[in-house]
């Protein structure tokens, strides 16, 4: 290798750093806008970032990325520490940051024919020997809004982690010789407190011996032999923090305001929303106002017991299977077990174990979950089923009444579905199905409401939402996910969906879902892969 190749390749492993540490600055940044209340906790990380990479770009000569990360940190300057994020320090940050962010773009990311380039992540890395997968896989990920970056050698995997921590890396078992992919894992995750979640893939090895060795070191998956990009990016999405997990509502009756006070605190503390109340007697308003996931009560109060207030709690149908736990002092376990018999589900003895009780909240709060879960998603999207999202339609109209605010309904359908299945076989078109779901999970707010309403049909609820804009938000989804390459062995296709969607104008759930329906069939009537608004 001669002098001037040499210098080139040093240029670009540089570059590399640079980079890297630009979009840990960008991933900070979004962090910060996706939840303002939490912004003054992320300050500090934002200016190490900065900060850190202003060093980088000056040593490495790359003035662009050193100019945007000296403006951030002139700016957060300004930012007083435990302080909210004003609405004019965040128009100047986010100008700053969209410096940053074009400055990062690489050549491919400006050619305006691809996915928009989407910051909202942090990084998932592929380590494939497949160069093509590689590049096709990453494709496919900027679709559904994640970023993907490859690598073609351990070492560079290895230095891009120990700068930004991925979500999940894809990592075949060969990458960089004779299963030197699971090598490479077990040396990162040694660089980390927290285990990277790793999906392995084998072309040539699922062997007992490496399967349990890649289990050893963070595997979460193993695909042997290894499978098209649509599965991947399924597992891969299972692995990611885009659906952040929600925190725990937890509802606390305790007469004591002292104690109520504590547990508020240490729930608070395990990021979980507490409300606590002290007064027995507001206990069905307190329900009906905060609709809690989990309850704690006290056993002895003035005027009645924990016991009595869970029996009426569990006469509502709603809370019936809403966990229980009672606080008490009571030792006796003949007692407690009768408590439990009454409407409880644990019991805990004061003076309260903060560890104890969160470890108890959290196994509570996730089984309650999955159990509702299953009542009311479909169990192969995982979206809400017909049932729940008309019952969430029939509560979004009451709550546009009250507010008076504009509300949307839609339904999808996608379009010529019979022939993909009879074409490629149903197991496509159930992955068609989940691809869809994922990427309007992916591409609506939190608020939204999406249901399969059946087969092929989806449903989408859109709170606050004007008719136009959510034509426009449609149209805009529609226009990509067409765009998304299928695959079907060595086969590859596009798949498109129609649309029709009815503004609410104070009629019934039932006589909106008809005129949506309307407004989807004269979608179908013009030529279908278009969107249509209801006139009435």
């Amino acid at each position: 290798m001669n002098d001037e190749s040499q210098k080139e390749k040093l240029r670009q492993h540089f570059a590399r750093r640079v980079t890297t540490q630009a979009r840990v600055v960008l991933d900070t940044w979004q962090k910060i806008q996706d939840d303002r209340t939490q912004a003054p906790a992320h300050r500090d990380e934002l200016i190490a970032a900065a900060d850190k990479l202003v060093r980088y770009a000056r040593r490495f000569e790359m003035e662009s990325h050193a100019a945007s990360g000296e403006q951030i940190l002139t700016l957060l300057t300004d930012w007083h520490q435990d302080s909210a994020l004003d609405e004019p320090m965040a128009k100047a940050l986010e100008e700053a940051t969209e410096s940053l962010r074009l400055s990062t773009q690489r050549r491919t990311d400006r050619d305006t024919s691809s996915a928009p380039q989407q910051y909202r992540r942090t990084p998932v890395y592929i380590a494939l020997s497949n160069e093509e997968m590689a590049s096709r896989l990453i494709r496919q990920l900027e679709f559904f809004g994640f970023r993907a970056s490859a690598f073609n050698a351990p070492a560079d995997l290895i230095e891009a982690c120990g700068l930004s921590k991925p979500e999940t890396i894809l990592m075949d078992v060969n990458f960089g010789g004779n299963n030197a992919g699971i090598a490479t894992v077990e040396q990162l995750q040694e660089q980390h407190d927290t285990p990277i979640p790793i999906i392995f893939v084998s072309d040539e090895d699922g062997s007992i011996e490496t399967r349990l060795r890649a289990s050893r070191c963070g595997g979460e998956e193993f695909f042997y032999p290894a499978v098209d990009p649509g599965q991947l990016i399924e597992k891969i999405e299972t692995y990611t923090h885009g659906n952040t997990v929600e925190p725990y509502k937890v509802l606390v009756l305790d007469d004591s305001r002292a104690q109520a006070k504590y547990m508020e605190t240490v729930l608070k503390k395990a990021g979980m929303t507490a409300h606590i109340i002290t007064d027995p007697m507001q206990i069905i308003h307190a329900l009906e106002a905060f609709s809690p996931e989990i309850i704690i009560l006290d056993m002895y109060m003035p005027g009645c017991t924990g016991m009595e207030i869970a029996r009426v709690i569990r006469q509502q149908d709603r809370f019936h299977s809403v966990p229980i736990i009672y606080l008490s002092a009571e030792e006796d376990v003949s007692k407690q077990l009768h408590a439990m018999s009454l409407g409880g589900d644990d019991f805990l003895t004061k003076p309260i174990d903060p560890k104890h009780l969160i470890a108890t909240l959290h196994n509570r709060g996730r089984r309650a979950r999955s159990l509702l879960a299953l009542m009311i998603r479909d169990s192969l999207t995982g979206l809400f089923n017909h049932t729940h999202t008309l019952h969430l339609l029939e509560q979004e109209i009451v709550r546009a009444r009250q507010k008076e605010q504009p509300m949307c309904f839609a339904m999808i359908d996608i379009d010529y579905f019979k022939k993909v299945n009879d074409t490629f076989g149903h197991p496509i078109g159930d992955r068609i199905l989940r691809s869809l779901s994922m990427f309007l999970k992916q591409r609506l707010r939190k608020t939204d409401h999406i249901g399969r309403y059946g087969g092929e049909e989806f449903a989408i609820i859109l709170p606050n939402t004007r008719p136009s804009d959510a034509r426009n938000v449609l149209n805009e989804i529609r226009e990509r996910f067409s765009e998304l390459t299928q695959q079907a062995g060595d086969r590859e296709f596009n798949v498109t969906f129609s649309c029709g969607i009815a503004g609410w104008q104070g009629e019934s759930a039932q006589a909106l879902c008809e005129r949506a329906d309307r407004a989807l069939y004269t979608s179908k009537e013009h030529g279908r892969n278009c969107v249509t608004l209801s006139d009435t």
